[in-house]
């Protein structure tokens, strides 16, 4: 990539703006217990909640990713922010939420062993510490060193992953997640600010909306595709994208222990909502200009390096440092949200595990140990992310494969009191021996057909066998006792006490009116994108 100069006032922008966010961070660090750095005291309000949540969907990662396979594929790329997104998160909240807050959890693996045993906690517990070093963090800190070597050229790229890393691990490990979230809402901030004037000039430059619409290839600008579409095929809107998008919304630490540090369970379910209507900023801000990027600069030989090539082509000085700023942000957002996350599962999940007697100092020492241990492993591992087409293809293709048996336990653990912990054991090995031997059978044996089926294909394939194993198993196996599911399987009845609860509050408050309107303006939103 080229070299560029920015204006003074721009580095002196992105340093302030450092400053700023560490500062930030650490006035609003909570540090009294491990109730407090893990989960912020359980008393964060629905926005906070939901900004939270929005800060770490976009990450660096996103901008840089969403608009590069906008640029090359179309708008399809938005379905993972409706699909994965609208969808599952009404499903958690109707049905998930008030499990996971009834039973107290810190983590999400401890619910697993809740509801069936250890093994299941161990085994969810691995996949996700591997999950947060080697995709969230590495493809994190990766995309963001690719915008900052535009600045520094000469700088080699491990030194700005790691320079990266020290930022935002600075106030991360040692404020918790009080100090995440409150710094989420700035850093939301001033991402919101900077995308909407990268995505106003950027289509100024270009001529304009309509301009941009009928210079743009047949088919970039419908969120419906083909069959055999590579970006994003229709049956996966329902097949495989809910699928992924209930492992990220309603299993994946990172996300839950947001709702988890909610002040009740409806500030938790206004908090989720919140955070799906601001989806659809996502695609006005962060994908919509990959159209723009397409007419301004056609020929790129690398999707990936058009929202870099925006900011510092297109931007005056002062602008271009506001918006490197929201890039800034968001990186940091993703990376706290994550190390964080990885944090409170190593703690809880395995410190405790080893040494139950541990005080909540010694708790919040483990976590910072923990945290900082995953960033560095993540640094290492980033460079080789620049080997796969684009980002955004690197980080679905992994969850394709690794999600599904996850997703089948949790589900299956929730509405079938039969599922056993042998069984749920069971379909999480088997799924992910599965989804090893499609992984090599794709990238480098190519055994059977399914080496060349589109990877969001495969992971519903993955999805029923890890099911159909669970259900087997757990047959062939004793039933786990009635008072050890009682808490953790959905029943009829707790619909019923949920009206009654619901129907003391006005209508702007119940969760269910909100969701239906949700899903109506989706359905809108759907067919005028069709």
């Amino acid at each position: 990539m080229p070299h560029v100069n920015l204006h003074s006032i721009d580095l002196i922008v992105m340093a302030l703006y450092v400053v700023v966010l560490i500062a930030w961070g650490l006035y609003h660090s909570k540090r009294q217990n491990a109730e407090d750095y893990f989960l912020g005291g359980r008393g964060m309000a629905w926005w906070l909640v939901g900004l939270s949540m929005f800060s770490t969907v976009v990450s660096s990662s996103s901008l840089v990713g969403w608009s590069g396979d906008c640029y090359s594929t179309g708008i399809s790329v938005f379905n993972y922010g409706i699909s994965a997104a609208i969808i599952p998160i009404i499903f958690v909240l109707v049905f998930f939420l008030p499990f996971y807050l009834r039973n107290k959890v810190y983590t999400l693996p401890e619910f697993l062993e809740g509801r069936f045993d250890a093994r299941s906690r161990y085994y969810l517990c691995t996949i996700a510490l591997i999950s947060y070093t080697f995709i969230d963090s590495a493809v994190t800190l990766y995309a963001g060193s690719l915008m900052i070597q535009m600045i520094f050229p000469s700088v080699d790229l491990k030194i700005l992953i790691w320079g990266l890393a020290i930022v935002a691990a600075s106030y991360t490990l040692v404020g918790g997640l009080s100090a995440v979230m409150f710094a989420d809402v700035l850093q939301a901030a001033v991402l919101f600010v900077g995308s909407v004037v990268l995505t106003y000039i950027s289509f100024d430059k270009a001529g304009g909306w309509s301009a941009v619409m009928h210079a743009v290839p047949a088919g970039h600008t419908s969120l419906i595709r083909p069959v055999d579409d590579p970006s994003v095929p229709w049956p996966t809107l329902f097949i495989t994208l809910p699928l992924l998008g209930f492992y990220y919304w309603g299993t994946s630490q990172a996300m839950v222990q947001r709702t988890l540090s909610a002040k009740n369970i409806n500030h938790g379910r206004w908090g989720n909502l919140f955070a799906a209507a601001l989806n659809f900023v996502i695609f006005f801000v962060m994908v919509i200009p990959g159209l723009s990027g397409r007419v301004l600069f056609p020929h790129l030989d690398k999707p990936d390096q058009i929202y870099p090539k925006m900011v510092f082509e297109i931007l005056p000085p002062g602008l271009t440092g506001l918006v490197v700023t929201g890039f800034l942000a968001a990186l940091t957002a993703a990376l706290a949200s994550t190390l964080n996350s990885a944090a409170t599962i190593f703690t809880m999940d395995i410190g405790r595990k080893i040494k139950p007697d541990m005080t909540s100092k010694q708790q919040v020492l483990v976590g910072n140990i923990a945290g900082l241990v995953i960033i560095c492993i993540a640094a290492l591992w980033a460079p080789q992310i620049q080997k796969f087409d684009s980002v955004v293809k690197y980080f679905q293709q992994l969850l394709s494969f690794v999600v599904p048996p996850v997703v089948a336990v949790f589900v299956l653990g929730l509405f079938w009191k039969r599922a056993s912990g042998t069984g749920a054991f069971a379909g999480l090995m088997s799924g992910l021996g599965m989804a090893i031997l499609l992984a090599l059978d794709r990238n480098v044996y190519n055994w059977t057909p399914l080496a060349g089926m589109h990877f969001l294909y495969v992971a519903p394939i993955i999805f029923v066998v890890s099911a159909v194993i669970i259900v087997l198993v757990s047959h062939m196996t004793i039933p786990p006792s009635e008072a050890k599911v009682n808490n953790y399987v959905w029943k009829f009845s707790a619909f019923a006490e949920e009206s009654a609860e619901l129907a003391v509050l006005p209508w702007y408050q119940n969760y269910r009116i909100l969701s239906v309107a949700l899903l109506i303006f989706t359905a809108i939103f759907v067919y005028i994108w069709r």
